[in-house]
């Protein structure tokens, strides 16, 4: 592993894409500690700090926004207006046939489709920061140090938090398109890591038992990785076998290889759109933070067993969703009768389709029932001991990590590989 790394500085192209990366997510934490104008150093913000920190919607979305939303920062709105914008336009490609036909056209289709996401995050994000002013002034927090009307100081705000959410969006397509890995994802992991220390520091000092339940549950996460590794590597291999033909002078084909498909070929995009749907109920209660049965009815879609069986149907349901978005099993049936390829015992052509698709769906079952199960089992501990590393880091975010972690490694063993370097895993 250190060997893989000392490599990839080696290349001047990988090393500049790594110094990109970190360096960008450097410049995302430090804009998520810097407050909002006009945001007082005082205790004003005590009593937001406490109920942004303690279990309810507010602590949900305070954890994906890196501590951002608790500290009043400029950053606030988190990455989860762009994530939102990305799920409602893959949903309408489904839905509308021109968005559909748009996706098809290769790259200038997706950029358009890009352009379109982008404008639909601005309005989000716009709806986030007017909801999220409610909820400041909820709290008692005055914007008054700035010295303008208070009209004023309101859209400067809301100006404020719509500019960092679009940095945020900004920032995590740079590092896309020029470092390494998914942007968005990394800019999720950044955030999850940093409730490391206070999570940790909580856990062992306001828990009964803290330090012992810590311990227990640390062991419990390095317990888990190795099979959450096994399940992200996993893969069904469906035997194939070319048809002999004759190019030229030349016998061709005859061989027989294997179609890979990966038993979670979805990867971590299931838990991060069920976590953006089922915390929307939590972003749109801002608006009314005094509304009693808004608040009730925020805090049981975001925690309690509505949100564990939500959960489970949204993660399985995404999981074949967006697997069906990036497999399609007609077009590999087609370049495999192309090819001359064909399955043992199924004829090419519509059949292998179907036969390939019976095998995609048999085996995204098992690996969203295993995802869901360690996103919410860990909840259900955390509503029975209380215990903030639990919160911090129960599955949803360990699956999270650890699929970016996989994903980024994997993206940079294969720039070693195409520079004749030997890569992380053997």
């Amino acid at each position: 592993m250190l060997k893989g790394f000392a490599n990839a500085f080696r290349i001047p192209e990988l090393r500049k894409k790594i110094l990109i990366t970190v360096g960008i997510l450097l410049l995302y934490r430090f804009g998520a500690y810097l407050p909002a104008p006009g945001i007082p150093f005082s205790d004003m913000l005590a009593a937001y700090k406490d109920a942004a920190s303690s279990s309810g919607a507010l602590a949900v979305l305070n954890l994906f926004s890196g501590g951002a939303l608790s500290r009043v920062s400029v950053f606030s709105l988190g990455i989860m207006p762009y994530i939102t914008a990305q799920i409602i336009f893959q949903m309408m490609q489904t839905v509308i046939p021109t968005l559909g036909e748009l996706a098809k056209e290769g790259e200038s289709g997706q950029r358009r489709i890009t352009q379109y996401t982008r404008y639909l995050t601005v309005a989000l994000a716009t709806l986030n920061a007017i909801g999220y002013l409610f909820l400041f002034k909820s709290y008692g927090i005055s914007f008054a140090d700035m010295g303008f009307p208070e009209l004023l100081e309101h859209v400067i705000i809301v100006f404020v938090l719509v500019v960092g959410a679009l940095i945020i969006m900004w920032l995590g397509e740079v590092i896309t398109q020029r470092g390494i890995g998914n942007g968005m994802s990394l800019i999720i992991f950044c955030n999850i890591m940093s409730g490391l220390p206070t999570a940790l520091i909580s856990s062992v000092t306001t828990s009964t038992n803290g330090m012992v339940l810590t311990a227990v549950t640390f062991l419990v996460i390095i317990a888990i990785i190795p099979v959450i590794v096994y399940i992200e590597r996993g893969q069904r291999r469906i035997p194939v076998q070319y048809a002999k033909r004759v190019v030229g002078r030349r016998m061709m084909g005859g061989q027989s290889t294997y179609l890979p498909i990966k038993v979670n070929t979805a990867g971590v995009v299931p838990i991060i759109f069920a976590s953006a749907i089922l915390y929307l109920p939590a972003q749109l209660s801002v608006f009314f933070p005094r509304v009693a049965w808004i608040q009730s009815f925020a805090n049981a879609i975001s925690t309690g067993w509505l949100n564990w069986v939500l959960s489970v149907i949204f993660i399985v349901f995404f999981a074949y969703f967006y697997t069906a978005m990036v497999f399609n099993p007609e077009e590999t049936a087609d370049q495999l009768k192309k090819a001359g390829g064909f399955i043992p015992g199924i004829r090419p052509g519509h059949a292998t389709a179907d036969y390939i698709q019976s095998v995609l769906n048999h085996i995204t079952l098992p690996g969203a029932i295993f995802m869901a199960a360690l996103a919410v089992v860990p909840s259900i501990i955390f509503t029975f001991t209380s215990n903030q590393l639990i919160q911090a880091f129960g599955g949803t975010s360990v699956l999270i990590m650890v699929g970016v972690a996989m994903d980024t490694i994997s993206s940079l063993e294969s720039q070693l590989k195409m520079h004749n370097y030997e890569g992380f895993f053997r």
